[in-house]
């Protein structure tokens, strides 16, 4: 059994630990906040331009987009999101997870695949895999901008529009709740049904042309797709991140608990030792 002074070294260490989690526990809780709002404040852009698009399917123009094109699908490309650190429970397992599965479902179908990588994480394990990685970003930050992630996006597009591949697909951290992140598997290219099924006949009136308008049109629907879906992870990123350092928290907490137990114990059988040797001592000088 441990001495009473190791087991003091042993709690006055989770002690500090345990300061440093709960630390860590306040700044995720607020940066989630942040990160929420601003999730939030996305969703009914990405929702509206989802919409719009859905409508120009449903249309007729004079010019059709390649983006909303069908062609056999022989390659494909994967946006992966993940997070730039770690410490935040199983949330990047759970999209590589995912990430793993549509990769086996495209090989069994005899689709190759590329894989775009936004956020440090999923870069050790597609290394390891030998994946054909066709760009990268880390470094986000916690408040990024549309810009941060364009040239991600331009660089899938152009691979698209060049007929490199015929898939895209983007895999992502849903934020739900605090307690929930579910991982989402988009497809994004090409363009299918997104828009509610009606009676009505959807058109628009472009200008200065319907080329021009719908190109641009086009390219802001895929950055602002992958955009959400980075500021869809970083909410969850947080939550999850607060989940997880409350739990070690509680843990430590629990361990402390035991360990002093433990102490006291040690302390007590010191104790009882020394009264022992006293009382020993005491007889045989009385003898």
């Amino acid at each position: 059994m441990p001495s009473s002074k190791e087991i003091k070294k042993q709690i006055g260490s989770i002690e500090n630990t345990k300061k440093i989690t709960s630390a860590m526990e306040m700044v995720a809780a607020s940066k989630m906040r942040k990160a929420e709002a601003r999730m939030h404040a996305t969703r009914p852009y990405a929702d509206k331009i989802r919409q719009v698009i859905g409508h120009i399917g449903k249309a007729h123009p004079e010019y059709t987009h390649p983006f909303m094109e069908e062609r056999e699908a022989k390659n494909a490309g994967i946006i992966i999101i993940t997070s730039d650190r770690g410490l935040c429970g199983g949330l990047n397992t759970n999209a590589l997870r995912h990430a793993l599965n549509l990769m086996e479902d495209l090989q069994n179908q005899g689709i190759a695949y590329r894989v775009a990588a936004i956020g440090k994480k999923s870069l050790p394990l597609l290394n390891r895999l030998g994946v054909d990685i066709m760009a990268e970003r880390s470094d986000l930050g916690d408040a990024p901008e549309v810009t941060d992630i364009t040239g991600t996006a331009k660089v899938v597009m152009d691979a698209y529009m060049e007929g490199e591949l015929d898939r895209v697909y983007l895999v992502y951290n849903q934020f739900v709740n605090t307690m929930t992140q579910n991982v989402q598997t988009e497809q994004i290219l090409p363009v299918t049904e997104v828009a509610e099924p009606d009676e009505l006949h959807w058109d628009y009136i472009y200008e200065p042309e319907p080329q021009e308008v719908i190109d641009g049109l086009m390219a802001r629907y895929v950055e602002s797709l992958v955009y959400h879906g980075v500021v869809e992870n970083i909410a969850s990123e947080q939550a999850a991140r607060m989940v997880a350092m409350k739990s070690a928290s509680d843990n430590a907490e629990d361990l402390i608990e035991d360990l002093k137990l433990s102490y006291n114990k040690a302390r007590q059988a010191a104790i009882t030792a020394e009264l022992a040797e006293i009382t020993s001592g005491a007889a045989a000088l009385e003898g």
